[in-house]
Order: C-alpha cells, then structure tokens, then sequence
C-alpha cells in the first residue's frame, strides 16, 4: 500500500478518542446475553415451539469480488465440517478498502465476519467495531509470521485473524551480477556493485523504506494507545542507523528515485532494489532468467552487523462486535484463514500466506518474490503510523540522497519533534 494513502487513513483514526479496551465485549459475554435471552424466550412458548435438535444459525460474510468463490466454496466447507447446526451464508462483495467506510455507516447492518487491511485497525477498534479474539488466540499467534499477529493486534490485544502477508518489500536483484552470498550483506552487495559498475537502488527518501535502518537497530515507530506517535529515532541507536544511511547514500552504487527507475533501469544500469509484490511481474520481465529476490540484507551499524526492518500489511479477518453470534463467527473466520484455507487461497488467487507452515511450502517457495516476503515478515511490523512521520522522514532521507554534511543528531531531533507533534 503506498505510504501516502496509508497515512490519510491512520490520520483519520486520531480524531476518535475512544479507549478500544473498554469498550470491547468478549464473545463469551455475548454468547452469555444470547443465552439468557434464548431461556426467557423459552419459558414463553408452548411444548409445540419446542427448539429443534440443530441451531439455525446466519452468518454474514464481506470480501472482495475477486475473493467471492473462494470464499463461498471454503464457507460450504466449514458448513459440512461443523454439522451440529444449521448453516445460511450471506454473501457481501466490500472490498478490504472499504471495510471501514462500510462498517462505520451501519455497524448493525455490517458483516459478522468481514475482512480489512491492518492499517485500519486502529479506527475499528476505537469504534468498537472489533471483537478481541477469545478462541485459540495462543495457537492463532504462533501459526502466523509475527508481522502479522501485530498487524492484527492494537495494543498488545489480538483482534482479528491475520489471512495474508502480502504487501510489504524485500530485495530484487539481477542473478548474473549478485550471488546468493552477496545479497545477504549490504556491504556485499555494494562491492559487487561496484566491481561490476552497476548500481543499487532504494528510494531513501521514502519514510516507507528508510524507516528499515531504524527499526532494524531497535527503534520504534508505531503509535500509543490514544494514538500518538512514538519515534525515537533520535536515540542512539537511531544516531548509529542515521550514520549507516549516510555512508550508504554516499557510495559511489547507490541511485534512488521511485519504483519506475528501479523497474526501467534493473538489468542495466541497476543490479538490484528494494519494492514490494506489484513490481514483480514487470522485473521478472527484465530480468527474465536472471531474476532473483531475497530478504532485505543486514547493514553494518554500530560497528556489527544489524538486519533491516521493514513494514509489513497484510489482509485481516474481523468479527463484528454486534453480531449475534460471536462464538460461530469467531470460528469461521479462524477457518477461513486455517492453514489449509491459506494454502487454498494461494492457490488460486496468488495470495501471499501469514500462515508459516503455508510461507514455508514448496509451493510458495517456487515464487521467488513471495519467497523473499515471507523471509524478511520475521523482522517486518506493522504499519502503526499516522501522517506526521511522512514529511519529515521524506526531509531527513532527501538531505542524505543529497549528500548533506549537516549535523546528524540535530536533523534528527527534528525529524522525531516533526514526527511527534501533536
């Protein structure tokens, strides 16, 4: 997702201040409630009203036109695997963009299962929108990448089951001038760089991708509870990472700029880049043969080696805090997002997997840049960013493109003071 985007989204989530914790209801309250309602409602019906040895039970499901058959065809799956009751699917095509408009129109009327990008996470959960997940929350956290479980947690709580892992960045790079082994380093892939006159591209004056360096030496970027900002990339350790940046943007390989210059100039001039998944397609065909991808490497910071970070989104499964039934919605969006479901959805949409045992399969192993983002999601969080990091982070990596010999623990004070004011 471009970073522009992402924060006029995150940007809109600042102005509701509600607390998202004490407003959550448990499924188990809820299914208390229906319960208790279900018993007074029996003590006025006659013999003949009698229930019938099955729940009856409709489910409302949100998803994407393209998602619509796969979506169908696992719920009918779940049905027969779940024959203790009686099941209806009510099928909504609302694309994971729309998620949050759609919901926060009618909360009532909205999907009891419905799925959303993570950076909208933080406006549903202080709209009370959100179910925390309850049910097997330990063995949801550890079938997924990490990323993932904290892209779909606020706060440290879980609310929603992660589904696909699949727009982050990592490394492309050209086979015939880099090797497996040069590709782990930055250092290795600047002199083979070098030697072979090519260059390396990353567009450091994207807050996206310069932000890697931070987070990989240990500092932080995500938001608070109320949703201020926290950066400290002013820290010492942010100092070591500025310096890394710095002598990277003054080596003799580096070239920046956007995606159309590493897409136009890789397998020329360019020798490998950084991007995401929806460059693939149009660097493969340059590359033909010679196209490779693999984790972003380490940089050397503080005089050690240190792996690069990175941001991680990915598609997430949501159960509607209104929905009247909160335990069968909860395990329906845990079976819609299984292993097995994960490993179907990758099958036929080409979806990237948070599952890892799905990540880890030789069916995705095959796709080299699928691949790639599966190994760098172990050191990828989520995009917990509002719009005032942008600017200031695109001011602090402009003046290191340029070369600028200015203080840098003072251009850093004034990136986090930007970044975190009010």
């Amino acid at each position: 997702m471009k970073k522009k985007l992402v924060s006029f989204i995150l940007a809109a989530s600042m102005i509701t201040g509600l607390c998202a914790c004490g407003n959550t209801t448990t499924a188990e309250t809820a299914t208390a409630d229906n319960n208790e309602q279900n018993t007074e409602a029996k003590t006025e019906t006659t013999t003949e009203a009698a229930p019938e040895s099955k729940g009856a039970v409709t489910l409302k499901v949100w998803g994407s036109q393209t998602d619509q058959d796969l979506i169908k065809e696992l719920c009918e799956e779940f049905a027969s695997e779940h024959p203790e009751n009686d099941w209806t699917f009510e099928y909504g095509v609302v694309g994971e963009a729309d998620a949050q408009a759609r919901y926060l129109e009618d909360p009532a009327a909205a999907a009891d299962v419905f799925s959303y990008p993570d950076d909208q996470i933080i406006t549903l959960v202080q709209a009370d929108a959100l179910y925390e997940v309850t049910r097997n929350a330990d063995e949801i956290k550890s079938a997924n990448a990490p990323g993932t479980i904290d892209a779909a947690s606020y706060n440290g709580v879980l609310y929603g089951y992660p589904m696909t892992a699949d727009n982050g960045y990592y490394l492309y790079y050209d086979k015939s001038v880099l090797t497996e082994e040069d590709v782990k380093t930055l250092d290795g892939i600047l002199a083979a760089a070098n030697k072979a006159g090519k260059q390396v591209h990353m567009d450091i004056s994207n807050g996206w991708y310069l932000a890697s360096f931070f987070l990989g030496n240990g500092c932080k970027l995500t938001l608070d509870e109320n949703g201020k900002q926290i950066c400290d990339f002013n820290n010492e350790k942010g100092l070591e990472a500025a310096e890394a940046v710095r002598a990277f943007c003054n080596d003799p390989a580096f070239v920046t700029g956007d995606d159309s210059v590493l897409q136009g100039g890789i397998g020329d001039n360019i020798c490998c880049g950084v991007s995401g998944p929806w460059t693939s397609a149009s660097i493969k065909e340059k590359l033909g043969d010679n196209f490779a991808a693999a984790k972003l490497p380490t940089f050397t910071c503080g005089g050690k080696q240190v792996q690069m970070g990175s941001f991680l989104g990915c598609k997430v499964l949501g159960v509607n805090t209104q929905t009247e039934h909160p335990v069968e919605a909860m395990e329906l969006a845990e079976f819609l997002t299984s292993e097995k479901a994960q490993a179907r959805r990758f099958e036929v949409l080409g979806y990237g997997p948070s599952n890892i045992n799905v990540a880890n399969s030789d069916a995705v192993a095959s796709d080299p840049a699928l691949k790639a983002l599966a190994e760098q999601s172990k050191f990828a969080i989520s995009q917990h960013v509002n719009g005032a990091y942008w600017t200031p982070a695109e001011a602090f990596g402009a003046e290191l493109e340029g070369h600028s010999t200015g203080d840098l623990q003072t251009m850093l004070d004034q990136l986090v003071e930007q970044a975190t004011a009010e």
